[in-house]
């Protein structure tokens, strides 16, 4: 008889290997990696399981195991995720930024809204107002670390647009976030006593003003990342994002904060790099399987693709249009305004984690977790084809020439 730990290393090894092949495979296809390894996790394993092939690889105490490592993956992505915003990114272009990354977050809301609306009847729960909610903040995500990426594979990063990009990204990921807190405090699906979340102002008060600090003592003139400052710095994640659970937020609000007060010298970068390259390797692939299993593939019947159509389009013009719009009225090209407005609709992991919240919270149903799954998917996928349409390297180059120049309109 096979043994629970052999069955356990046998699915971890399976989904590696599955991962960083479909991964490879994106990367080939001009994709970012994030592609494959979400639809390894998301369809290939589950749709495997689900026809009877290798279901006795995954029985519920296995899935249980699955769930808890999925749940330290996805803190300490979350974690990487704060570390990776600058507030350097926003000297000399914070008007524009702010512009951009408002118009891109208001107008998905507002669309959101109306296809919550539309989409009620059949999917809401019986309180509605948490779906409503939460239907407007899952449309106006933008993935801060899928766009960086994108940036850097295309050589763009150090672009005029790419940069403006990187800094609407990083707001508009901020103003997700804290809309994202309060639908989940306001609806009252949160996991603590409603009391509790008064909490959050002096949590947020010890990390400002006592845990950063703290670490800039620890991390701050180091010329190597010890074990034991690794450890200090791991458990840390771990109990912030236990405390923002306990208040009755979700953990990724504390493993985010415990991020963003990372102090920007020192080892810092050693930590980023060490945490990301595991949890990328091993933890993240495995939350892409637990997430996976909550797809339900009849969502796509002749309705489901119907209310797929409508989710995109609402997703794919509110962040094209409100970048779009906003980049034109601030004087930009128009070309450069419609790449903006490409860049901005990359959803990637960072909306499978929000529609994960929503799912375990009870606000999707299983056919809708599904559509948006989709919709997250093609409006990551589809921004290399575009990209290449309107951003070519001959573009890029002009522009990396002459940095200084800016967008004229046409």
């Amino acid at each position: 008889m096979t043994s629970h730990a052999t069955i356990l290393l046998l699915d971890l090894a399976l989904i590696i290997v599955l991962a960083r092949a479909l991964g490879a495979g994106a990367r080939a296809l001009g994709q970012p990696p994030v592609i494959g390894e979400v639809l390894a996790g998301v369809f290939v394993l589950p749709l495997l399981i689900s026809n009877g092939i290798g279901g006795g690889l995954f029985p519920a105490s296995i899935r249980a195991d699955l769930s808890a490592l999925a749940t330290i993956g996805v803190a300490l992505f979350m974690f990487v995720v704060g570390m990776e915003l600058d507030g350097g990114l926003l000297r000399g272009k914070g008007k524009v930024a702010a512009a951009v990354a408002t118009a891109s977050i208001l107008l998905p809301l507002g669309l959101g809204t109306l296809l919550a609306w539309y989409l009620a009847d059949a999917h809401a729960p019986a309180g509605r107002t948490g779906f409503f909610v939460f239907i407007a903040v899952a449309l106006s995500i933008t993935a801060f670390p899928v766009l960086a990426r994108i940036l850097t594979d295309r050589g763009m990063q150090r672009t005029p647009v790419g940069s403006l990009a990187l800094t609407c990204a990083a707001i508009n990921d901020v103003l997700a976030w804290v809309l994202l807190a309060v639908a989940v405090t306001l609806t009252g699906q949160g996991h603590g006593n409603q009391w509790l979340v008064l909490l959050v102002l002096p949590y947020l008060a010890v990390m400002v003003w006592v845990v950063r600090p703290l670490l800039g003592r620890l991390l701050v003139g180091r010329g190597k990342l010890t074990p034991g400052a690794l450890a200090v710095v791991v458990a840390g994640v771990l109990l912030s994002a236990a405390f923002t659970e306990w208040i009755g937020l979700h953990l990724i609000f504390g493993a985010f904060l415990f991020g963003v007060v990372m102090p920007r010298q020192g080892a810092r970068e050693l930590v980023h790099d060490r945490v990301a390259e595991l949890n990328g390797v091993l933890l993240l692939p495995i939350f892409f399987i637990v997430a996976g299993l909550k797809v339900d593939l009849s969502a796509f019947s002749t309705t489901g693709l119907g209310e797929l159509a409508w989710i995109l389009l609402a997703a794919i013009t509110g962040k094209f249009l409100g970048a779009f719009g906003a980049a034109r009225l601030s004087g930009m090209s128009t070309r450069h305004s419609a790449v903006l407005g490409t860049l901005m609709n990359t959803r990637g992991l960072t909306e499978l984690i929000v529609l994960s919240i929503g799912a375990e919270l009870g606000l999707l149903d299983a056919r809708l977790y599904t559509l948006m799954v989709v919709m997250a998917l093609v409006t990551t996928a589809m921004a290399g084809p575009l990209l290449a349409v309107l951003y070519p390297p001959s573009v890029i180059t002009d522009d990396l020439v002459a940095p200084r120049r800016a967008p004229t309109p046409v």
